[in-house]
């Protein structure tokens, strides 16, 4: 496994008019994947989190009959709300079988000056989690800011680091939907 160098699968999910971007670090292996899109892995809290934060319904964005996420309804959201996603890694090795960041080596991390001159209007990047923190700290120069905090980098862009959302971080969605919350409300979407 550690021998397999993976390149992200997705291009970058950008809205007209993007003014915030979330960035995990690396998609799971496809074998967990629900929908070709975004956390895709039915486990992970992301879309739940989404569902609970701008309907009240942590299943406002799945289809629990199907079991699958509802790509069209997720892109709305996206659009509407102007949430660009990507990841911070470009290229990885997994050290492990399996999708903890803990066993993601950076193989090359997001071109991360390119994806951000897409979005001329976007002035907040959010890492979920404590590497994609870390990644994106790496690529601005920056200090890893806290959970739930933000730094600011030399060209002002506020940089979040929000908590993880997948389910091996021991937070209850609620919990995870407050932090996100207050990131998109001091980003004026929410």
């Amino acid at each position: 496994m550690a021998d397999i160098i993976e390149t992200h699968p997705w291009e970058p999910y950008v809205p007209d008019d993007a003014r915030v971007l979330i960035m995990g670090t690396f998609p799971p292996q496809p074998k967990r994947w629900s929908m070709d899109f975004y956390y895709p892995n039915r486990t992970n809290d992301f879309w739940y989190m989404m569902g609970l934060i701008f309907f009240g319904d942590r299943l406002a964005l799945y289809n629990a009959d199907s079991k699958v996420f509802d790509v069209d309804a997720i892109r709305a959201l996206l659009d509407a709300k102007h949430i660009a996603l990507h990841d911070t890694c470009h290229r990885i090795r997994r050290l492990k079988d399996n999708a903890s960041d803990k066993f993601l080596e950076v193989v090359e991390p997001v071109d991360l000056d390119s994806l951000l001159a897409r979005m001329p209007r976007c002035k907040v990047v959010a890492t979920t989690g404590e590497k994609a923190a870390g990644v994106v700290a790496s690529l601005t120069s920056t200090a890893v800011p806290a959970m739930g905090e933000c730094v600011r980098s030399d060209t002002g862009l506020e940089l979040w680091r929000m908590p993880s959302t997948s389910r091996a971080f021991p937070m209850r969605l609620d919990k995870k939907a407050e932090y996100y919350r207050r990131l998109f409300s001091a980003a004026g979407i929410c």
